[in-house]
């Protein structure tokens, strides 16, 4: 048996709000209490580590993650930060002028058109000239369309599939033929990027991720070799819940997939209902605001019928990726179908997740609470594009740009919920998601602290089915972080934080004070059932 005792700190617990210490022993929680107390447990502990005023919380959960993706963005051209047109080509220009004649396709993600002042995205004549004929693929920030080169346009015969455009943006299936070109790695790559996709995730406080693999995202050998890298915690890496987006038809579809992927949580993830807002390939109820058309539908809600219940009869949670209104709809369609078909306590029994929801009125509120769905949100594209003057709004007019991602809707409903960053959308940060929600950009929508956090931690496991796992308790895995926060806080009945301080009797666990004008909490530690897989102590 190995224990570890950290003392001297402020231990995040609804089990001990006043909590200082935390012994964990064999990768779970053995005791917590008060400084005084722990000095009984010092000489039993293998390891004593002096927090020095740290704050412990429970680890975070990133219930959204494309694992690959987010390693080939990490090495890639980022785009993210370019402010103008011209600044992204040159960043292309540069990146090309340190490749070799067989480095593959240059890739590079993170661009929005939105945030520059030509409010367009480059062509691939553009593309063409800046990187000097090589093969180029650029994914749009929410990668649901890019921009690519003509050499590589050729290569792929992308001219013929739908979603082509002669300017070199391509959607549909031409971004899926030209994703799966950029994504084509060695096996030695491929495992450098997984580890340091996951590394960076342990660095940011984030003990389990929720990979959401799918067809021209990932392979499904790539998703059995993530589930063994991740399996055991003395790997040193974050735990890994599984999700396969591939679209079964019949019961015997889905064992095939499972059979294949063995310890898949579910059948779902990024099967995509429709597309994104920001590519306009969401699939809305009227047009968009700023060209014509109203998205594209994926799946029908037959389809989206026989999905549900092959999953359910093969046991196994099923999901969707879900934006627009109208996807919406039809996932209803089918949900209620696939209720009639299989009855509501079987479909109750594997369950039912979507990925986004961003679009939910009040009858569809209704529906998700009835039908017992659950949802992994992202509060970190309200940020990124909620507001008035906002992509959002561009996209969709300022009145129902308001309405999205109704986060106090959905929490105040009872309805299940995890947060994620969509990495590598947004970037793997579970305090900006956090902050995110206790600030959304509709004051009506804000959630207080705590309930945000436990979105971001708890939520994520409960989500995967893990419902004892999330908390600080005795009992409970440690799966835990360590942080150096400049202030602390305590949640005031209205549900904002206020700074604390020693006088102040605090009734609930307290967290760091976010805010413009706070630094961000430093992680100095991220341990998955005991075991350390991120160490800033030393």
């Amino acid at each position: 048996m190995t224990s570890t005792l950290y003392r001297g700190g402020v231990v995040h617990s609804p089990a001990d709000p006043f909590a200082e210490a935390i012994l964990i022993e064999d990768g779970t929680v053995a005791w917590l209490g008060a400084d005084d107390t722990a000095a009984g447990f010092a000489a039993r502990a293998d390891d004593v580590v002096d927090l020095d005023g740290a704050l412990v919380t429970p680890g975070f959960v990133d219930a959204h993650v494309h694992v690959l993706e987010t390693g080939l963005a990490l090495e890639s051209v980022d785009l993210s930060g370019t402010a103008s047109l011209d600044d992204a080509l040159a960043a292309v220009r540069a990146a090309s002028r340190d490749r070799g004649a067989g480095d593959g396709v240059l890739l590079g993600f993170g661009w929005d058109e939105l945030r520059w002042p030509e409010r367009r995205p480059p062509t691939r004549f553009e593309l063409d000239s800046a990187a000097g004929g090589a093969p180029v693929y650029l994914a749009r920030v929410d990668v649901h369309s890019a921009v690519v080169s003509t050499s590589l346009a050729e290569r792929l015969g992308l001219d013929r599939l739908a979603g082509w455009s002669d300017d070199g943006r391509v959607e549909r299936e031409a971004h899926h033929a030209a994703r799966e070109a950029a994504r084509t790695v060695d096996a030695g790559r491929r495992t450098r990027l997984y580890r340091r996709a996951l590394e960076e995730a342990a660095a940011r406080g984030v003990v389990s991720v929720h990979e959401q693999s799918a067809p021209f995202i990932d392979t499904r050998a790539g998703l059995v070799e993530l589930l063994d890298l991740t399996r055991d915690a003395a790997g040193g890496l974050p735990h890994l819940v599984a999700y396969r987006g591939e679209q079964c038809v019949t019961v015997d579809d889905a064992r095939e997939v499972l059979a294949a992927v063995p310890g898949l949580t579910g059948l779902g993830g990024d099967l995509n209902v429709d597309g994104s807002i920001g590519s306009r390939t969401a699939a809305l109820r009227s047009s968009y605001a700023d060209a014509p058309g109203d998205g594209v539908l994926h799946l029908t809600g037959e389809q989206i019928c026989n999905h549900l219940t092959a999953a359910s009869r093969a046991g196994v949670q099923a999901g969707f990726h879900v934006i627009g209104d109208r996807a919406m709809d039809e996932v209803l369609l089918g949900l209620r179908a696939a209720v009639d078909v299989e009855g509501a306590a079987a479909i109750a029994r594997t369950g039912v997740r979507l990925e986004h929801a961003e679009m939910v009125d009040a009858p569809t509120l209704a529906a998700l609470v009835l039908l017992g769905v659950r949802l992994s949100v992202q509060p970190a594209f309200d940020a990124a594009w909620g507001g008035s003057e906002s992509m959002y709004a561009t996209r969709l007019g300022a009145a129902r740009a308001a309405a999205l991602n109704p986060l106090a809707d959905l929490a105040g409903a009872g309805v299940p919920l995890a947060f994620g960053s969509d990495s590598p959308v947004t970037p793997v940060d579970p305090w900006a998601g956090v902050r995110a929600a206790v600030e959304h950009t509709a004051v009506e929508q804000r959630i207080s602290a705590r309930a945000a956090f436990r979105a971001a931690t708890r939520g994520g496991w409960r989500l995967a089915g893990h419902d004892e796992t999330g908390d600080l308790r005795v009992g409970a895995p440690a799966h835990l972080a360590v942080w150096r926060a400049e202030h602390l806080a305590v949640q005031a009945p209205d549900g904002r934080l206020s700074a604390w301080s020693p006088d102040a009797q605090a009734g609930t666990p307290l967290l760091p004070l976010l805010g413009a004008d706070e630094p961000p909490p430093r992680c100095l530690r991220t341990v998955r059932a005991g075991t350390v897989i991120f160490d800033a102590m030393a």
